[in-house]
């Protein structure tokens, strides 16, 4: 055995994945994920550019003042009404954006099936669901820092993870299927497989499910989603028709993963820190902003037109912090990596499909620069890795 792994060289088999994607694919899918380091700083700066327009002009105090009329002075429904038309206007402005980035731009580089009507629909239909919950979610922490100025920012902390579980155990249910059809994955040797390694790990998985993905979009995924009751395993039909069972199954490793070692919990709490973060940086920096600008005309904190400033200091604050957010999700990626490698044991399977992903994410990022942009491991660090086991298990039963 010994003789067989020095035999194994780990970089050259790396290498030689690597170079399976070279020319004008690798050039693509590179300048596909540079331009997005851009889209995170250009986004934010849009979202904090229309915000101050609002405050700039007097357009969030007028619309404070109106909903106040409205709803006749009641503060939560005052504050509900405001961010229900504020983010219908900014979404409005920032249409075109949207439009580039979510369609033309995925068009532009061949990874979306829709057409520009199907895409609308479904921001549409995404904007119906979270604008409600979301408005009175906001309007509920309002109410908090108006009557409890001191310690508003712990209970806004507790309310967000509250929002974030419903969102999670409720989307397998009642949210995903309003965009796709999802339907038991027929008998086959490969759902066998996939229901063995669930069950092997301890997930309850009775059956596997197939969403029609492909009508949106040629990324293939796959995820283990809910939260207790509503935990549910599914693969998308685009990870299905590479007809390569070792690299689905180390896809579904992977997913299962993230169930068996409590991803779900884990990134909830470490984002309810950084929105408890968020929250005290608001607690200063909102009413410093508001007082050194008396003509925006808003009251105070608790104002539902503070929420211009609030949206402003959120989105530099979560800018700043991107190779923060990045690096906890790509720590947990990693995670799920190595479980998937041991649960599938199909270390090539995982490297073909490390460069299926590679159609949309760069292969060869420098260190630096995987830390800061890369919220999962890149494709070169995930094949290193396969090979790497690849090369503690030459010679076993059942690798793949």
């Amino acid at each position: 055995m010994a003789i067989a792994q020095a035999a194994f060289d780990v970089e050259a088999a790396t290498r030689a994945y690597l170079a399976t994607v070279s020319g004008a694919a690798r050039i693509r899918s590179d300048a596909y994920f540079e331009g997005g380091y851009w889209l995170t700083l250009w986004g934010a700066l849009i979202s904090i550019g229309v915000a101050y327009l609002f405050l700039r002009m007097g357009w969030a105090a007028r619309l404070s003042a109106w909903a106040q009329r409205q709803t006749g002075g009641r503060m939560f429904l005052a504050t509900a009404l405001f961010l229900l038309v504020f983010s219908l206007l900014t979404a409005v402005i920032e249409l075109p954006w949207q439009a580039y980035t979510g369609y033309f731009r995925e068009h532009q580089y061949g990874m979306s099936n829709q057409t520009l009507g199907e895409w609308l629909v479904e921001m549409l239909k995404g904007a119906a669901i979270s604008l409600p919950i979301t408005a009175l979610a906001i309007a509920a922490l309002f109410i908090g820092v108006r009557r409890s100025p001191k310690r508003w920012w712990a209970y806004g902390a507790a309310g967000t993870a509250v929002v974030m579980s419903f969102f999670i155990a409720a989307g397998p249910v009642f949210i995903e299927p309003l965009f796709n059809t999802y339907k038991p994955m027929p008998a086959s040797p490969l759902q066998a497989q996939i229901l063995s390694m669930a069950r092997a790990n301890g997930v309850p998985a009775h059956d596997v499910l197939v969403v029609d993905a492909s009508k949106q979009t040629k990324r293939i995924s796959a995820n283990v989603a809910g939260l207790g009751p509503t935990t549910r395993v599914a693969l998308n039909d685009n990870l299905l028709a590479t007809k390569d069972d070792a690299g689905t199954l180390s896809v579904m490793g992977h997913e299962l993963g993230h169930y068996v070692l409590g991803h779900v919990v884990v990134l909830i709490l470490s984002f309810v820190v950084l929105i408890t973060l968020a929250f005290l940086v608001v607690s200063v920096a909102v009413p410093a902003l508001i007082r050194r600008n008396p003509a925006w005309g808003i009251k105070d904190i608790g104002d539902p037109g503070a929420f211009a400033v609030w949206s402003i200091v959120f989105s530099v604050f979560f800018l700043l912090l991107t190779p923060v957010t990045n690096s906890l999700i790509r720590f947990n990626e990693h995670q799920a990596d190595i479980f998937g490698l041991n649960a599938a044991r199909a270390p090539d399977g995982f490297a073909r499909s490390a460069l299926r992903l590679g159609a949309y994410r760069k292969l060869e990022p420098g260190p630096i620069e995987e830390a800061i942009f890369y919220d999962h491991p890149s494709g070169a660090t995930r094949i290193r890795m396969a090979m790497q086991w690849k090369s503690e298990h030459l010679n076993e039963p059942g690798v793949r």
